[in-house]
Formats: structure tokens, sequence, C-alpha cells
């Protein structure tokens, strides 16, 4: 299954749970006033504040959260973009001999990092791009070892190694960001706070003979699909808001590879 539909199935079973919990919340109010007609209307009142206020709260961080986690995400794209271009002009410093397969390696790694991110989805084909990756990054390192150790100058070892340091670390930075996410627990909380919300909301509303399912409806809709955003964006490769168009830099970066 794919992360749209799990986060629309989601969205939709919290849409329709609200419902039914308003439904049952009501029938709980309409049996407490036949019981307590007087203190029925107000006795949920604190509990409705404070139910509503921690989800308002808790709305809040998490969207806040996952849209701050998702531009970071965007951003790394293009710190690794600038990490493998400012290497890839280093290579000048190496011996002329040693550059013209060195700039073939990098053609290849670059390829790879650019697939191993296109389609999160086939778990076997990204986990075979990303070992392609690494084994490069090996042969890159060995290759600009053995040829900075021919430069008489030294700058090679000086000002290439680092910035093949930095273009390898970059690496394993976009893998614990994309696998940064909040605790489950967190949504479990989410949803049952608008569960709960709506409960209440049926149960102080009772006091009315008939029911406006219209507040209810626009609660229930903005809840739902506030929940699917957060999960959209919190796995930004998968779902319909994705962080895919800022790979155009990667592309960009890979045509001036001649």
């Amino acid at each position: 299954m794919t992360l749209t539909f799990i986060a629309s199935l989601s969205a939709a079973g919290l849409f329709l749970g609200m419902l039914t919990l308003f439904e049952a919340g009501r029938s709980v109010g309409r049996m407490r006033l036949m019981r307590d007609p007087d203190g029925a209307a107000t006795s949920a009142g604190p509990a409705e504040a404070a139910v509503f206020g921690l989800l308002g709260l808790l709305l809040a961080f998490t969207f806040s959260g996952a849209a701050s986690r998702f531009e970071v995400r965007r951003h790394l794209v293009t710190e690794e973009a600038n990490a493998i271009g400012t290497a890839y002009l280093r290579i000048d410093l190496l011996p002329s001999d040693a550059q013209p397969e060195m700039r073939q390696l990098f053609r290849r790694y670059l390829d790879d990092r650019v697939e191993s991110h296109r389609h999160p989805e086939d778990a076997t084909a990204t986990q075979a791009r990303s070992s392609d990756a690494t084994a490069l990054q090996a042969r890159i390192w060995a290759m600009a070892i053995s040829a900075s150790q021919r430069d008489a100058s030294g700058n090679a070892a000086k000002v290439l190694l680092p910035a093949l340091n930095e273009m390898f670390d970059i690496t394993t930075t976009r893998v614990m960001a994309t696998e940064n996410h909040p605790p489950r627990v967190i949504f479990v909380l989410l949803a049952g706070l608008s569960l709960v919300s709506s409960l209440l909301v049926g149960y102080v509303t009772s006091a009315t003979k008939t029911r406006n399912w219209t507040p209810l409806l626009i609660l229930a809709a903005t809840l739902s699909l506030t929940f699917y955003v957060i999960l959209d964006l919190e796995f930004p490769r998968q779902g319909m808001i994705r962080v895919d168009a800022a790979d155009h830099i990667l592309a960009e970066l890979r045509k001036t590879m001649r």
C-alpha cells in the first residue's frame, strides 16, 4: 500500500470516527439530561475547554514540526548538489591522467544518488542504489588518495579530500533526515484527541432538539484534512506533497558534468 492510500484511509477513518462519536456523545448527553436536566448542560464545559486546548496545541506543534522537517529535507538536496559540484570542480587539481576516470566515477555516483531517492516505495531498488553509491564512494576516495600522493604541490590533498569528505557526509545526513519523524504515539494521541473532541461536542449539543451537522462536518473535515497533510509532509517522497521538485538541481548539475 502506498503512503497516499494509507494517509487517505487514516483521514477518512478519522472523519467517520468523529461523526460516529458525535452521535455517541449526543446519546450519552440525552440520557444524562433525563436524569439531571439542570447539570448536564454545564458539566462538560471544563473538559471540553481542556481537550480543545490540548488538541490545538498538539496540532500546532505537530504541523509546525512536519513543515520544518520538510524544508530541511528540501534544503539538504541543495547542500548535496553544492558539495558534489564543489568536489567535481576540484578534480582539476589532480594529475591530468587521473582526471578522466575520476570524472566518470563522479557521473556514475551522481546518477546513483538521484535514482536512490526516486522510488522510495521500492525498498529493494533503493537499497541497491544506495549500496552502489557507497561502493563508488570507496572507489572515489581511494583514487583521490592515490592521485593526490602524486601531486607535488600537495594542493589536491588539502583541497579535494575535505570536499570529498563533505560530499560523503551529506548522504548520512539525508538518510537521517528521511528517518526523522515524531513517535507514533503523537499521531495516535492526535487522532484520539480529535475523536474525544467530537464526543464532547455531541454531549454538549445534546440539549438541542435537532442535530446541527454543519459545524461538526466542518470540524471533522478540517481535522481530518490537517491530519492527512501532516502525514504527507512527514513522508515527502511518497505522498502528494513531494520534495522531488528540489531534485532538479541535481539534474542540472549532472548536465554540467561533460
